[in-house]
């Protein structure tokens, strides 16, 4: 299993590519009212455009899957920590076999080599639960307690104990602890923020078309804060995510070289949800935007559904060249 930090370098030869056939996994949706946002990120090379035929539909491309790996933490999830390559990319494989992207047989004829990444965020625990936090709050109680006793005792006349100044009246030890508190609390807000910023840019949160921009803290206290927060409540979610990365297969196979062509990231928060379970449908509302360019962040409620997988076949792995 593989950490987040790792997935946009994760190296990969044409030993790690796969051919695949084998019967379509059957989506059926359920009547189950839960439903939950799906989010897709999708990007596409400026060299790599798919123009649509004259009944509509796209040109047939030729690819093979690649096996990215299982990204998760310490987190224990029987719907997704079981889970092969194979069973991930056969679920998969329906989808893009609607947008006219199907499963290759012969080398010489693949167009796309697409890596598949599959996995689980992992959210730390809320900062206000943390040892920092409470020592913060515990600090702040006592200076308050400090401040109100100097005050019931006549001391309120004193030099500064009326100052817009929250920490004036202390002395000079009570505010070099109430620094310390201070500093070590936005050291942990940074830290999360980091955390946080990562994570969005692995699910593809870190772009989003409303705001404009990436999802900085220079946006708290603006007018789009609130799409900010919102975003970032997601993120603080444990999500399930699926990463499609698609590379010119003839390049790679022939000259080792990697060109990306077209990225897709979608995810949906695990309450509530089973990635085996729910991974057709969302595979399937993002199947809309394989090869596209969303422009931006694209976030709907999506409902439940259930998949029934048919036999996998793999034809072998890609011989080098």
């Amino acid at each position: 299993m593989r950490t987040r930090s790792s997935l946009r370098s994760a190296p990969f030869t044409t030993a790690g590519i796969a051919l695949l056939l084998g019967s379509a996994a059957q989506i059926q949706a359920t009547n189950s009212p839960v439903e939950d946002i799906t989010a897709v990120s999708a990007k596409v090379s400026s060299d790599y455009i798919r123009t649509r035929l004259a009944d509509g539909s796209y040109p047939v491309e030729f690819y093979a899957f690649g096996d990215g790996g299982h990204f998760g933490g310490p987190m224990v999830d029987q719907s997704i920590d079981p889970l092969k390559f194979t069973e991930v990319a056969h679920v998969i494989a329906r989808p893009l076999a609607e947008q006219n992207y199907l499963p290759a047989k012969d080398p010489a004829k693949t167009k796309l080599v697409i890596m598949v990444y599959w996995g689980l965020t992992f959210v730390p625990a809320p900062i206000s639960s943390s040892a920092v936090y409470q020592n913060f709050n515990a600090i702040q109680n006592k200076i308050a307690q400090i401040q109100a006793a100097a005050g019931a005792g006549g001391g309120g006349g004193g030099k500064g104990y009326h100052s817009k100044n929250n920490n004036a009246g202390l002395r000079d030890d009570q505010l070099a602890e109430v620094s310390s508190a201070e500093t070590m609390l936005s050291m942990l807000n940074e830290q999360r923020d980091q955390t946080n910023f990562a994570t969005a840019k692995m699910l593809g949160y870190d772009y989003d078309d409303a705001v404009g921009t990436e999802l900085g803290n220079y946006l708290r206290g603006t007018a789009l804060s609130a799409r900010r927060d919102d975003l970032i409540s997601e993120v603080e979610d444990n999500r399930y995510f699926v990463v499609l990365m698609a590379y010119d297969f003839q390049l790679m196979w022939k000259q080792k070289k990697h060109k990306l062509l077209w990225e897709t990231r979608f995810s949906i928060c695990q309450r509530h949800h089973a990635f085996d379970k729910d991974l057709p449908i969302m595979a399937q509302f993002a199947s809309q935007y394989f090869g596209q360019d969303t422009r931006g962040l694209v976030r709907k409620a999506v409902p439940l559904g259930r998949v029934e997988v048919g036999p996998i076949e793999s034809l072998g792995i890609v011989p080098g060249k």
